[in-house]
């Protein structure tokens, strides 16, 4: 089942690499909120190998990366990565469907910590990892240039 099918989407920034809906090269993924996590599906095109028929590691970074945030941005809070320690369980194949997973663990004042996963069509785990994102306010709101309206 697409998860789109019942959820609604979160914001998207339009050339984000990872959801943006309007930047050629990047993933195009969408994000919905389900049962207080985010949630999101991609599949692994054959433009993002690393070794012969399997998909970068760099790329599932990105996802688990976007997931997290997404779960903390899906509170109306704005950050930016500070750091992510991915763990690779298991290789993708290109053109396998990916299911990615992520939802905030922790608020410490201006950090925030979150956690996400990826499996595979056949419900294998193929990565994790866990995050740690500063909260964007006042001037560093204003840089960015985004909102959360």
């Amino acid at each position: 089942m697409n998860v789109s099918q019942k959820m609604k989407s979160l914001k998207r920034y339009s050339q984000c690499f990872v959801c943006g809906d309007k930047n050629p090269f990047g993933l195009n993924v969408e994000f919905y909120k389900k049962d207080g996590k985010v949630v999101g599906e991609y599949l692994a095109q054959d433009r993002f190998q690393g070794y012969r028929n399997i998909l970068h590691g760099g790329i599932l970074s990105a996802l688990l990366d976007e997931v997290m945030i997404k779960s903390i941005l899906a509170q109306n809070i704005l950050t930016l990565t500070c750091e992510i320690k991915v763990r690779f369980k298991k290789p993708v194949k290109i053109g396998q469907r990916l299911f990615l997973e992520g939802k905030p663990i922790l608020s410490r004042g201006k950090i925030l910590l979150a956690e996400g996963k990826v499996t595979n069509e056949d419900g294998e785990l193929v990565a994790t990892a866990e995050g740690k994102f500063f909260r964007a306010e006042g001037e560093m709101e204003k840089l960015l240039g985004l909102s959360l309206e």
